[in-house]
């Protein structure tokens, strides 16, 4: 399982420019299974994500795909959980 964090970097400004290919490949991840949850990073700061069922490396070369990080409109940073407890609600977490 993973977090990948979307941080702005100076090019923010440009991030209208390439909005409709970020979203497009957010709902690739969606569509794919590979993303579990995506959200904003508060205030204003990028967005997160919680992926699973992937390596580093195939998670890193798909993070790489995002117009944002192509463009440099983010930075990313993926960092690797082991679940280990959950809630019983996010079960499936653990398989």
């Amino acid at each position: 399982m993973f977090i990948v964090f979307l941080r702005f970097s100076d090019n923010k400004s440009q991030a209208a420019q390439f909005m409709d290919g970020h979203k497009a490949w957010i709902e690739q991840g969606v569509d794919d299974g590979a993303f579990l949850l995506i959200g904003s990073l508060q205030p204003n700061a990028g967005g997160a994500i919680l992926a699973q069922g992937a390596s580093l490396d195939a998670i890193t070369e798909r993070v790489d795909q995002d117009p944002f990080v192509a463009e440099n409109v983010v930075t990313a940073e993926i960092l690797e959980i082991t679940p280990n407890t959950t809630d019983p609600r996010l079960a499936f977490l653990m398989a």
